[in-house]
């Protein structure tokens, strides 16, 4: 069984410990998802909406309870947590706003026949499995839209966001989805795996690692269910050398900080033109070491502790790997000596393609700084790596940023911006960032039947 646990970030010491599901549940909740299906997916459009808008509601009027929760569950610091619950509640509306709309029936031309019209219809349950870096956000990209079409959920969270998902779901069923439309299971990596092999369900997303997203496709194809993954990120920045240098590497700086850099599309390669690396990498490394590391609940702390322990040690560990390799460290890097997760935030330089930080995913506050010659050197290092999330481009002449950006081997590219996500954008990379999309009408249009109604005279 997964170890389902409050452990507090900030503390290093176990608040709660959470009941697993027994093994003679699956069942139940399979076939309780399964018989839901049918009341849920003929509920009005606009009914569901309204509960969408109720949920929203929810969170805008908890936001403050609901960001204390996962500060002290994986450590956001405060206001960045407020902020998440905000982002949920937004994406929540969005749907219940735009749904309804987005559910109508398209006339096709009819090309010979009385009529060819395309339905969007849901297909059934689903199963979720959820990262912790974004508890709140996350889960409402994949759920809001698929209530909203009417398939229902089955919602398996990170094992250390137990206490965030039961308040998600008493959320949800107080605003009026029915229960069985939408179960929080406390499952192992077994159990999940069961519930996707299972007939009943027609299809899983997921958000988290490449090792957990190939398990999960593996499983899915060899069952023929539709799967949407969400995985790592590598996302290069690119400052051209228009750029107001300065100020964009105060901004990256900060960027690369929030969520204690635990953000699958953070900034985490940071391109610059290598006459101007030095002073660049000197204002990263100012803002760095002036960021105040501590307590989440303290509004005044701009860094908090990474989720956990290991997760911090994971991260320390990359950092002296690409010293050894031969990598210059100019600040940070340590874990700190106190409780709780902590480390100093490190910037590198000096990442070559033998070294394992150059194609790696660095989950953590690690900025790892380029210097180039050329934009085109500049494309063909942001693009020389294995993922495709996000990456953006930094300069005043906006369409040469528009020509770099759209060069990019991305999902997303954006200009003078970096990972901005709202309810009505499309969200998802290639490569081994994953496939398919989340958010906007794209979120809608992943799990459904998209069917043809086609009639003719007799």
């Amino acid at each position: 069984m997964a170890g389902y646990t409050t452990t507090n970030p900030t503390t290093g010491r176990t608040d709660k410990e959470f009941t697993t599901l027994d093994s003679a549940e699956v069942e139940r909740v399979l076939s309780r998802s399964r018989t839901a299906f049918t009341e849920w997916s003929t509920t009005a459009a606009q009914e569901r909406a309204a509960i969408l808008e109720r949920v929203a509601d929810a969170y805008e009027d908890r936001s403050r309870e609901l960001g204390e929760l996962i500060a002290v569950e994986m450590g956001k610091p405060l206001q960045q947590a407020i902020g998440e619950a905000e982002l949920a509640a937004s994406i929540y509306r969005w749907y219940a706003t735009h749904g309804p709309e987005l559910l109508q029936p398209e006339q096709l031309d009819p090309q010979g026949a009385q009529e060819s019209l395309v339905q969007t219809a849901p297909i059934g349950p689903l199963v979720g499995v959820m990262p912790w870096n974004y508890p709140y956000y996350q889960v409402a990209r994949f759920v809001a839209p698929n209530l909203m079409v009417g398939n229902t959920i089955i919602l398996k969270h990170a094992e250390i966001c137990a206490g965030s998902s039961e308040i998600m779901a008493q959320i949800l069923h107080e605003a009026g989805v029915p229960r069985d439309a939408y179960a929080n299971v406390f499952a192992s990596h077994d159990q999940i795996a069961d519930m996707i092999a299972d007939p009943r369900v027609r299809g899983v997303s997921l958000t988290g690692s490449e090792k957990a997203g190939a398990a999960v496709a593996e499983n899915a194809s060899k069952h023929l269910k539709k799967s949407v993954l969400e995985l790592g990120g590598s996302d290069p920045l690119i400052v051209l050398d228009d750029a107001e240098l300065d100020e964009v590497a105060r901004t990256v700086a900060t960027a690369r900080l929030s969520n204690a850099g635990q953000a699958c599309n953070s900034p985490k390669r940071i391109i610059v033109p290598a006459a101007h690396l030095e002073a660049f990498v000197a204002r990263v490394v100012e803002t760095f070491e002036e960021a105040t590391i501590g307590d989440p609940l303290d509004e005044d702390v701009d860094v908090g502790p990474l989720s956990s322990i290991g997760a911090r040690d994971g991260v320390v560990e990359q950092v002296e790997r690409a010293v050894q390799q031969g990598a210059s460290l100019h600040t940070g890097g340590q874990a700190l000596d106190r409780d709780g997760a902590f480390m100093q935030p490190a910037v590198l330089t000096g990442i070559t393609p033998d070294m394992d930080a150059y194609g790696e995913e660095i989950f953590g506050p690690v900025a790892v700084l380029h210097g180039v010659d050329s934009v085109d050197e500049a494309v063909e290092l942001a693009n020389d790596v294995d993922f495709g999330l996000s990456g953006s481009v930094w300069g005043t002449d906006l369409e040469r940023a528009q020509e770099v950006a759209d060069r990019l081997d991305v999902g997303m590219a954006y200009i003078n911006e970096h990972g901005t996500t709202l309810a009505g954008l499309p969200f998802g990379g290639v490569k081994r960032s994953g496939f398919g999309r989340e958010l906007g009408r794209w979120g809608m249009g992943e799990f459904v039947n998209v069917r043809l109604r086609r009639t003719s005279t007799a």
